[in-house]
């Protein structure tokens, strides 16, 4: 079991990495900073720009950890995503936003992939 929460972070974001992989994505960049904040992965699959938010939980006592990525969260990751399209002058390419939930059970990680989790939140200016 994992010890705290930010190793937790660190060891679901390396697992999701490779799940993507697995599943066919090519990694782009990780932990892409902005000044609100950080998005966690950056891959394409075929072709389309995805930014991957991973969540992870150690139950689901209190819920899934794909619930944990709500409007307030969604809205920020939209932004964190517009920063990265418009300085990569990529605003011209197909994108969207998928969720990596990891709940680790007693077995090992259960990994669930949600492609189009969300679509872009909010008006923003470019």
């Amino acid at each position: 079991m994992v010890a705290n929460n930010r190793s937790l972070g660190r060891s679901a974001e390396a697992l999701a990495e490779e799940f993507l992989k697995n599943n066919g994505y090519r990694i782009l960049e990780k932990n892409f900073r902005t000044s609100s904040g950080e998005l966690d992965i950056i891959a394409t699959d075929k072709g389309v720009i995805c930014f991957v938010e991973v969540k992870a939980r150690r139950s689901d006592r209190f819920g899934l950890p794909e619930e944990a990525v709500g409007i307030s969260k969604q809205a920020r990751i939209s932004r964190q995503a517009l920063v990265y399209l418009k300085k990569k002058k990529l605003l011209d390419k197909r994108s969207r936003f998928d969720v990596v939930s990891l709940l680790y059970s007693e077995e090992g990680p259960v990994l669930k992939l949600i492609k189009d989790a969300f679509s872009l939140i909010g008006d923003y200016y470019i």
